[in-house]
């Protein structure tokens, strides 16, 4: 099993996947040498940050000569910006997995929304900018705000909100020869939604339905402080959202492997709408609140899974009983935030790194909570947080 990591994620998966009997082999950037754990892997390889990210020629020249020594049979991208490297091996090794056009629907938010669509299922009102008369269509058409995204970005990087028509032309040209690597949508204020969920043999074998606080552009955008808590298993939206993401899943093709997907409900029609999926964990600690809530941990079970679906065998997760349970991170102003004041007996999780602090706690009841996280965002707001400007590009 080669695993493609830009960024250092996944020790849990490359753990289980060891666990599992998988020779593990993993391939990363240079300026990640020493921050992975011996004993995860048992061959690491590195390649130059440029190389590794844009010079795919390479990649593929080095995974040949690997090849000679090393018989890989399944190829494992553990973030966003490996999708397409893993796409392109696969594609050349005649590999198992999505290959170059099913990844689109994964990584590229316009070919997402057109496949949606497509599928009868409801996304805001877009357009792609390769042709100037298709935007001014738009805007005639659509009226504001519109949020201009890039194709490619993960999470909130890079989208530019706009309100006005001359705002729109301002961002596009700005853009230059990157003009056609953006979508142009409406904005549709609302309450978000994640869903998060497991696949096996085309088959959803397990998800679990959250909602976000402030929603995640404004928290990039405006410096807020994220939050999500898990829903009600049964209730009314967390029956509509798991319908609705196995409905977006079934359409772009996944089969094996793990899916974190959003979707707004509007305020003015109160409509829910797709908006990005993933074929990889969620990040922002998401993974770590599931846990929380059901005992499962994605990363582990995503391993199990690539196991079980190359040797054949079945597979089914084991969840513990549902709990209810919410996460808080922010930026902290302080190095190494003290954060001692937070002992609530429902506190199960605490952030241990530079400059961030942050919870995950877990209840019975939502109800508890909710106000666990309305006091934390109180209180991290007045002792801790910080805020940094929005991030284009990965790294900046």
């Amino acid at each position: 099993m080669l695993c493609l990591a830009s960024y250092e994620k996944g020790q849990r998966f490359l753990e289980e996947a060891k666990q599992q009997g998988c020779r593990v082999l993993l391939l990363t950037s240079q300026s990640l040498q020493g921050k992975w754990p011996e004993g995860l892997y048992h061959e690491i390889y590195y390649m130059p940050d440029k190389e590794f990210e844009w010079n795919l020629l390479h990649m593929v020249q080095g995974v040949n000569h690997l090849c000679r020594t090393e018989k890989i049979e399944r190829i494992v991208p553990l973030d966003d910006f490996d999708l397409e490297k893993a796409a392109l091996l696969r594609e050349h090794l005649r590999l198992p997995g999505f290959g170059e056009t099913a990844t689109r629907y994964f990584r590229d938010k316009l070919a997402m929304r057109m496949r949606a669509a497509e599928s009868g299922i409801q996304v805001p009102p877009f357009t792609s900018t390769f042709h100037y008369q298709d935007i001014t269509d738009f805007l005639e058409k659509v009226p504001p705000p519109w949020v201009l995204k890039p194709r490619l970005m993960a999470g909130a990087m890079g989208i530019k909100k706009c309100y006005s028509k001359e705002e729109v032309w301002e961002n596009v040209h700005r853009l230059g020869d990157e003009q056609a690597y953006f979508v142009l949508e409406q904005f549709v204020p609302g309450n978000i939604f994640h869903v998060d969920s497991i696949w096996f043999g085309g088959e959803v074998v397990f998800a679990i339905s959250s909602a976000y606080g402030t929603p995640p552009l404004e928290v990039a955008n405006e410096g807020g402080i994220f939050t999500t808590e898990t829903l009600e298993a049964g209730t009314d939206v967390d029956v509509s959202l798991r319908a609705m993401n196995k409905a977006v899943l079934s359409a772009f093709g996944l089969r094996d492997g793990v899916s974190h997907t959003e979707f707004i409900k509007a305020h003015a029609d109160g409509e829910v709408y797709f908006l990005e999926t993933s074929a990889r964990v969620g990040g922002a600690n998401i993974a770590d609140l599931i846990e929380a809530a059901s005992g499962l941990n994605m990363w582990t079970e995503w391993a199990k899974v690539e196991a079980a679906a190359a040797r054949g065998e079945s597979y089914q997760p084991v969840e513990q009983a549902r709990q209810q349970a919410g996460l808080l991170v922010s930026l902290a102003r302080q190095e190494w935030p003290d954060t001692g004041d937070f002992n609530e007996p429902e506190l199960v999780w605490r952030m241990k790194k530079k400059h961030h602090v942050g919870f995950i706690v877990k209840s019975p009841r939502r109800e508890r909570v909710t106000e666990l996280l309305k006091m934390y965002t109180e209180r991290v707001r007045r002792d801790h947080h910080a805020s940094a400007p929005p991030r284009d590009k990965p790294g900046e």
